[in-house]
């Protein structure tokens, strides 16, 4: 089961891909990316014509640990904004 949270994390990104992320005050390093995609926001700049800047949002399904616990997570980059987020974590 899935959990949804979008809320901001710290990521350090090596050769383009996560490598670790501090969330909630804990630091979880990446064991693999399972995947990868980007999707774009044309709709918005369709709608709000005042839009500027990339409009992508890049998302990676990785593998992370933290302590003695794996977990899948999802992470979400809004190239337009920089920010981070964590978008699910799977149980």
């Amino acid at each position: 089961m899935s959990r949804v949270y979008g809320e901001p994390v710290d990521v350090v990104v090596s050769g383009g891909r996560p490598v670790r992320f501090v969330w909630r005050g804990q630091l979880y390093v990446v064991r693999r990316v399972l995947e990868h995609w980007v999707t774009t926001r044309e709709w918005r700049r369709r709608v709000d014509r005042e839009a500027e800047g990339p409009t992508e949002r890049r998302f990676w399904r990785i593998e992370a640990v933290t302590g003695d616990q794996v977990g899948v997570y999802e992470l979400r980059l809004d190239t337009a904004t920089g920010r981070w987020l964590l978008s699910r974590a799977w149980d």
